[in-house]
């Protein structure tokens, strides 16, 4: 009935989004407290631009990557493109400041005469990095600009939510593989003695898999998913009818 308040979340759903962004926001800190007590901070162009590139990509390829995948289990009521451009443009800022880590990585390696791109870290980083930006341009393409047909966007949703998932866990996987990097360059003759920096970034890590577990939970929960809206529903059959030449009623014209 219009105007009629909407339905209210599913139970348990707004409970586990804001434990996401709990851990989210204290995982951002962690990683803040361990850059600067242990590393002296962040400064672009000095020899602390290295700094940069763990905060960037757990802010950028963690958080709002995962805040991203969350946009369609918190709005749920919300019309659909908008809900789309959102989701397009958390996506997108995580990707301009991603760049920004892998930006200055590079340049702290050659200000240091360090080689790049020998690591398991850096090709699991980067090749996360390429696949993540080729699949929002595709995401783009596919669903936020008109030009993709009903069938072909219906064949390429699943692969779409499919390598989102995916990249999701790359991209905390490359992070736990930085963490152990970095503290195997820094401090490795005092890791094992359990000093107070190798403790707080251990933390950081075990952080950043219970924010991957609480948003995998989140959006593999089948009762959770955004239910498509009546206007939405009319919408796709006229989108179905304009792009294949088939009458709402599925014969062809």
């Amino acid at each position: 009935m219009d105007g009629a308040p909407p339905p209210p979340s599913p139970s348990g759903l707004s409970a586990y989004v804001a434990v996401s962004q709990l851990l989210g926001l204290t995982l951002l800190g962690t990683t803040g407290a361990w850059l600067g007590r242990y590393r002296g901070g962040v400064a672009w162009h000095s020899p602390l631009q290295f700094n940069a590139h763990p905060l960037c990509m757990v802010l950028a390829m963690v958080f709002l990557q995962g805040d991203a995948l969350l946009v369609y289990r918190v709005f749920r009521h919300e019309a659909k493109r908008s809900t789309k451009a959102l989701h397009a443009l958390l996506h997108g800022l995580a990707l301009v400041i991603a760049l920004v880590g892998i930006i200055a990585v590079f340049e702290s390696h050659r200000a240091k005469g360090i080689p790049d791109m020998y690591s398991l870290h850096s090709w699991c980083g980067m090749a996360t990095f390429v696949l993540y930006l080729l699949q929002w341009f595709l995401g783009c393409g596919f669903f936020l600009f008109p030009g993709a047909s009903f069938s072909l966007r219906g064949w390429y949703k699943p692969q779409h939510v499919f390598f989102g998932i995916t990249l999701f866990i790359l991209s905390i996987t490359s992070c736990l593989l930085g963490i152990t990097e970095m503290l195997l360059f820094n401090i490795s003759d005092s890791y094992s003695h359990f000093v107070p920096e190798g403790i707080l970034a251990n933390t950081l890590g075990v952080l950043l898999v219970a924010f991957g577990l609480v948003v995998g939970y989140v959006l593999t929960r089948e009762e959770w998913k955004r239910p498509p809206l009546a206007e939405e529903l009319a919408l796709s059959m006229d989108f179905k009818t304009l792009t294949e030449g088939e009458s709402p009623g599925g014969g062809s014209q």
